[in-house]
């Protein structure tokens, strides 16, 4: 969805801070990293390490620049930027995997407060505009149906898991709480919370509305209908399979979505209709 947003604002892609190639910072950095959590806290890359990578390169930017290296960020760009988190779907997953219902929902505020910290650090360096995404429907995830379904009863009427979207909705509760409290407690801050979960439920539920077919059946994977999920032979590995239409399918490899789905996602966030308050997207370009 990233890449859409920069696309909205005519800029280049957030280049990743681990790029060692002649990278270019200047238009933004990107920190994130496949699989990443909140907890554990000390194995790479949890957002902790990520966090700590921002704070060396907040300080080690501005002083190489006035050593004459360029593609950097200086010290006035750092207040000035929008500092964008999504994080907390991993944690959930991973929870389910040998947690009950219950013991999910009490770690919840272990996660919440990681992001706290998180966007606390950020602010004590200068940051002043965050952009936070609440995290999506887990029990959609093809890969979880596949894995997790057992009982019909579990299911919602679009055939998603509800212990495990109810934990997700448990989550972003938590952290809007947490971004109306960081308002009040921090100083000349905007912090805009996105509801993520309703865009992409809202997808899954009208598939057929936005011209998608199989809204919970992975594009690549192996097993064919009703996920089209293997956890033996996941997509990438010797026996899976590519749909002929991606721009039909939601979900891509049972986790992550497909460009099609990402689109669309990105256009509803733009719409500011799911975010709170309801500021457009480039409102922190015309106010830096």
């Amino acid at each position: 969805m990233i890449d859409f947003l920069c696309e909205s604002l005519n800029t280049d892609y957030l280049t990743p801070y681990l790029n060692s190639l002649e990278p270019n910072f200047t238009n933004g950095v990107n920190f994130a990293i496949i699989g990443s959590a909140t907890l554990p806290r000390y194995v790479p890359f949890s957002l902790f390490v990520q966090v700590s990578q921002f704070l060396r390169f907040r300080y080690r930017s501005p002083a190489l620049m006035l050593n004459g290296y360029k593609d950097l960020v200086g010290d006035e760009d750092f207040e000035n930027a929008l500092y964008t988190i999504d994080i907390g779907q991993n944690d959930l997953a991973a929870s389910f995997d040998n947690l009950t219902y219950s013991q999910v929902i009490e770690r919840i505020p272990s996660f919440i407060t990681e992001i706290k910290n998180a966007i606390w650090n950020i602010y004590e360096k200068g940051g002043k505009k965050f952009w936070v995404h609440n995290t999506g429907p887990l029990g959609c995830l093809p890969q979880k149906l596949a894995l997790l379904a057992r009982n019909a009863t579990e299911l919602d009427e679009h055939g998603c898991l509800q212990p495990l979207n109810n934990a997700a909705k448990t989550f972003n509760a938590q952290l809007r709480v947490l971004c109306e409290q960081l308002r009040r407690e921090l100083i000349n801050v905007t912090i805009v919370y996105v509801d993520i979960y309703s865009i992409k439920y809202d997808l899954i539920a009208n598939a057929s509305n936005y011209g998608f077919e199989s809204p919970l059946m992975a594009c690549c994977g192996n097993g064919g209908p009703p996920y089209n999920y293997n956890a033996n032979i996941n997509c990438g590995r010797t026996g899976y399979t590519v749909c002929h239409e991606g721009s039909k399918f939601i979900s891509w490899d049972g986790v992550h979505y497909t460009e099609a789905a990402n689109a669309i996602f990105a256009s509803k966030i733009l719409s500011t209709h799911y975010s709170t308050p309801q500021l457009s997207f480039n409102f922190f370009c015309n106010n830096m």
